[in-house]
C-alpha cells in the first residue's frame, strides 16, 4: 500500500518524444552587439609571428559594415572593404611608429654631447669626429 502511495506522488518521467528541446541561447559576440546598436566595431581575431623572423607577422582583423562606412566618411577609399580596413590599419601602424620615433628624439641627449670633436668650418658648416 505504501508503495502505491509513493508511486502516486512520484513525478512521471516524460518519454523522449514528450521531452521539449532545450533552448540554449548563444551568447552574442561584441561584433553582433555593436552591429545591433548601429556602432562601428573592429577587432583583432588573431596575430601570427614568424618564429624565424620575429619582425615578420600578420594580424587577422574582423569588422562590421558600420566601421567601413565610418572609414569611408573619413576619406578612406578602396575597391573592397578589406582594402579600406587595410589602409586604416597601415595608417594606425604608421602613427605608432612615428610617435615612438618622436619620443626617442625628444629623449635623446644633445647630439653635440655624443661627439668628441667639433670644428667650425665657417659658412654654417661644421666637422664632427
Amino acid at each position: 500500500m505504501f508503495d502505491k502511495l509513493k508511486n502516486v506522488f512520484k513525478k512521471k518521467q516524460p518519454t523522449p518524444a514528450q521531452e521539449k528541446p532545450k533552448q540554449t541561447r548563444k551568447k552574442k559576440s561584441e561584433k553582433e552587439l555593436a552591429t545591433e546598436r548601429g556602432e562601428p566595431w573592429v577587432g583583432i581575431l588573431s596575430m601570427e609571428v614568424d618564429p624565424e623572423d620575429l619582425n615578420a607577422g600578420a594580424f587577422e582583423l574582423d569588422w562590421n559594415d558600420q566601421f567601413v562606412a565610418r572609414l569611408m566618411r573619413f576619406g578612406y577609399q578602396g575597391k573592397t572593404d578589406a582594402d579600406i580596413v587595410d589602409q586604416w590599419f597601415q595608417n594606425v601602424c604608421r602613427h605608432v611608429v612615428l610617435e615612438t620615433w618622436e619620443q626617442e628624439q625628444a629623449q635623446r641627449p644633445n647630439m653635440d654631447a655624443r661627439f668628441h670633436n667639433k670644428r667650425n668650418l665657417g659658412d654654417g658648416y661644421s666637422e664632427i669626429s
